[in-house]
């Protein structure tokens, strides 16, 4: 038999991607790669691209130099782009980087193993009508870590000014309940204990269910709890606006759902809000913590937030700090802004460099310091974790808590996969550690 090709894969920026990676190893493996860590040894290299981030496609094509003499030296290396990078710069990656063979944009992956074999255009980042998820091959029956993500919808119809989503993944798309309940049993028949689900705006979810009726997040949540063996579930990325009833409901009546919630808000001001076609207020998202925090009290609440808006001013950046103040965040991320091409937010007069930065430290102080007391409130408290890893100590472990911190616990006996409960005996600054109870 001959030896199976390699393919190797770099994959930039959120979980997505990791997801989307995942499921293109899955589909180049049915066509008869194996995934390697080694990029010498690879007979593809697949990059993964990611377009949210500053500066996203200048890494692309750093990247792509530093693989200049690797092309050279090996020229039957097949050299693709994928993701959102591929998306938004399409024709333009393969004529500033002819070593490029292929590039596919997020909803065409499913046509990488066609395009690989000659079968397909060298570039395509099309919308198109049909499901990729439709023609990707079946997982393999494989062992899989404790801890998976699942997409349940993808793109985005909210059009926020800074954005690049709705143009790079295209308009909001949810997938239909049999089919994610699908994916689900058989990713927790593999050995999986915790799913996240993924969606660049998940609560916006609202597939088909079986009998072709419109269900809502909060449903669709219920309905995976209900598969034996899992024990925790998780989604991001959230937007205000479609927090519902239901699914804020779903956060004090289901115990399978991790009492943690990603929720960007991106500024306190109401001014930059309206700016960033953001459509809530910071009032209206102040309330909504409340709702929440009423039918969850120990809920750990993050976000994300861009400093030096174009046209933010002093007074904005300082309703910022009083939002975050007054919602007492567990972690958050924070940038300095910087323009995406094509977006609305692009043409418009950007807050001097100098300003941005000085803004973009106070606020990641404050938000270090509530990371901070978040961690410590965490000492003396007993608290599930699962375990995902060995750590580099003799006998340690490391796994996830409810809250999703990294817990490094002495436990020699135990195993990846297991969920035990904790006390928290001291807090790192990016960490926890504890014992087993």
């Amino acid at each position: 038999m001959a030896e199976p090709k390699k393919l190797f894969i770099k994959t930039y920026g959120c979980q997505m991607n990791v997801y989307d990676s995942a499921r293109m190893a899955e589909a180049m493996g049915a066509d008869g790669y194996v995934l390697t860590e080694d990029q010498a040894q690879a007979d593809m290299v697949l990059l993964n691209t990611c377009h949210i981030r500053e500066k996203a496609a200048e890494k692309l094509y750093s990247d792509l130099g530093r693989l200049k003499p690797v092309k050279a030296e090996k020229p039957d290396l097949k050299i693709a782009v994928a993701g959102c990078v591929a998306q938004a710069e399409g024709e333009e990656i393969v004529n500033r980087m002819p070593l490029v063979d292929l590039v596919v944009g997020p909803q065409s992956y499913h046509k990488l193993p066609a395009m690989a074999r000659g079968e397909g255009p060298r570039v395509l980042t099309e919308f198109p009508e049909e499901d990729k998820f439709d023609h990707l091959p079946k997982a393999r029956a494989t062992r899989r870590a404790p801890t998976a993500f699942l997409t349940v919808q993808e793109g985005c119809d909210k059009f926020c000014a800074f954005c690049v989503v709705p143009y790079t993944r295209g308009a909001e798309v949810s997938r239909p309940v049999d089919r994610i309940l699908a994916e689900a049993r058989d990713l927790v028949g593999r050995g999986v204990r915790e799913i996240t689900l993924l969606g660049q705006n998940v609560n916006g979810w609202h597939g088909a269910g079986p009998d072709g009726r419109e269900w809502q997040f909060g449903r669709l949540i219920r309905a995976i709890a209900e598969i034996d063996g899992l024990d925790r579930i998780r989604y991001t990325t959230s937007h205000p606006n479609d927090m519902t009833d239901d699914l804020i409901a779903a956060h004090g009546d289901e115990p399978k759902l991790m009492p943690y919630l990603h929720l960007p808000v991106q500024s306190g001001s109401d001014r930059v809000l309206k700016a960033m076609n953001r459509k809530h207020t910071a009032d209206a998202y102040l309330r909504l913590i409340d709702r929440i925090r009423a039918a969850r009290p120990d809920i750990m609440l993050t976000s994300d937030f861009i400093a030096g808006f174009p046209g933010e001013t002093d007074q904005d950046h300082r309703d910022t700090l009083r939002l975050i103040e007054a919602v007492g965040y567990g972690s958050a991320f924070s940038f300095k802004y910087s323009a995406r091409p094509g977006t609305p937010a692009a043409g418009r007069e950007e807050v001097p460099s100098e300003v941005a930065d000085a803004r973009l430290q106070e606020l990641q102080a404050l938000l270090s310091r509530q990371q901070k007391a978040a961690q410590q409130s965490m000492v003396g408290r007993r608290l599930g974790v699962l375990f995902e890893k060995k750590g580099r100590e003799a006998g340690q472990m490391v796994g996830k808590s409810d809250y999703l911190h990294s817990v490094f616990v002495a436990a020699p006996e135990a195993k990846i996969g297991e969920l035990v409960e904790v006390e928290i005996t001291h807090s790192a600054p990016n960490s926890l550690a504890g014992r087993l109870v």
